[in-house]
């Protein structure tokens, strides 16, 4: 396998709901969907998820620029909105549908090694924190250990604020949750009766592969081995932090961020987050003295709940991420960090998260306060519309 150097190689995964085109609820066909499909060597790829209704586009090599993906990655939506038709049915964005009862969902039915199977029998996936969750991975490369742990600490370091850009979950069992990002609210506490397996959602710095072996790994195994004796899950990507290292591919996959409303969103989205990582990746000093974990999990709290409004006023953390003074919001922190570090090409998409808000915040706008289901209904199709078109949701 060929190894790349920090930030030489991209990859971006983006997963979609499918949805009825006149109801708008969950449908369970993405084995359908996927039977058959053609996808040449290299290319864009659709996969499964965990959960029937849900299907992910990624791009298998890793490139050199995610501003390439924009056009394949929209044509693929239109043709698997082409195909979706044929069922009555299309892709809806956001990180989560904004009425399905998780009891009502459905996992993938083909289980040849009997890991889905080993989900359901060890944790409660009947949960939103399981069973309603569309998100964006972006995986950022490393050649060797001093490149893995520089690279590690700036990731663990720009988690706890990506909600501050990224939310777009604010809506579950139609009505609004007073979360801006309750995918994540959900999913941090969805294994809790094995807390090795998430940990904080933020990692503890760690200095290398080995000890990242030693000191998380292993102990997230043994913690299953009563539950899963025949070691079903005994491999990496049981790890359900924010960040994970997969060491197979020598990447490390961020997985905080809420897909957005179109693909220009979400590669802008992802872009501003590959520019703080690397920001704080080259920035010699901070690295050198890791921040403490608990600090950041509070951080990240208060930024899953208020978005772009919360606090932060830990004025270590701000100078750790070059930001003078005591306090600031978690906007006024990106806009911070992105006039440092953004590649101007997604400066547009930027630029209105920080004129009118995450689109968790858009979405509140357009629903008003105590939305009605026919009122949800109506501003999730507007969404689904956006995708589709290739455009952005309302200011």
């Amino acid at each position: 396998m060929t190894r790349y150097g920090a930030f030489e190689r991209l990859g971006i995964e983006i997963e979609y709901a499918i949805v009825g085109r006149e109801d708008m609820r969950c449908m369970p066909i993405a084995d359908v969907v996927l039977d058959d499909l053609d996808t040449p060597a290299g290319a864009l790829g659709w996969s499964n998820e965990f959960m029937l209704h849900v299907l992910e586009l990624k791009n298998p090599t890793p490139i050199e620029r995610l501003d390439a993906l924009r056009q394949p990655m929209q044509a693929e939506i239109d043709a698997m909105n082409r195909r979706l038709a044929q069922h009555g049915a299309r892709l809806m964005p956001t990180a989560m549908h904004p009425w399905l009862d998780p009891r009502d969902a459905r996992p993938w039915p083909v289980d040849p090694h009997g890991i889905y199977g080993a989900y359901q029998r060890i944790f409660e996936t009947r949960t939103h924190g399981w069973a309603n969750l569309q998100s964006i991975h972006i995986n950022l490369p490393f050649a060797d250990d001093g490149e893995f742990a520089r690279l590690h600490e700036a990731i663990r370091r720009v988690l706890p604020i990506i909600p501050a850009i990224a939310a777009s979950s604010p809506v579950a069992d139609a009505r609004l949750t007073g979360f801006r990002n309750f995918r994540m609210q959900a999913y941090r506490t969805n294994a809790a009766r094995y807390p090795l397996v998430a940990g904080n959602i933020i990692p503890d710095s760690i200095g290398s592969a080995g000890a990242y072996e030693a000191e998380i790994l292993a102990p997230m195994f043994a913690s299953l081995a009563q539950a899963d004796p025949e070691g079903t899950l005994r491999f990496p990507w049981l790890n359900s932090r924010g960040a994970i290292p997969r060491f197979d591919r020598h990447s490390i996959e961020i997985r905080v961020t809420d897909t957005q409303e179109c693909i220009e969103a979400d590669l802008a989205v992802a872009k501003a987050i590959i520019a703080a990582v690397r920001l704080l990746y080259l920035d010699e000093a901070p690295l050198a003295a890791p921040l403490g974990t608990s600090r950041l999990v509070s951080i990240l709290g208060r930024c899953i709940e208020r978005a772009e409004d919360a606090l932060i006023d830990d004025a270590d953390y701000l100078s750790a991420l070059g930001r003078p003074g005591n306090a600031c919001t978690a906007g006024e922190l990106w806009r911070h960090l992105l006039g440092r570090s953004t590649d101007g090409s997604c400066i547009p998409h930027l630029e209105r998260i920080s004129r009118a808000g995450t689109l968790a915040s858009r979405i509140e706008r357009a629903l008003g306060a105590f939305p009605s289901r026919e009122r949800i209904a109506s501003v999730y199709a507007e969404l689904c519309e956006c995708l589709a078109k290739g455009a952005a949701f309302r200011d």
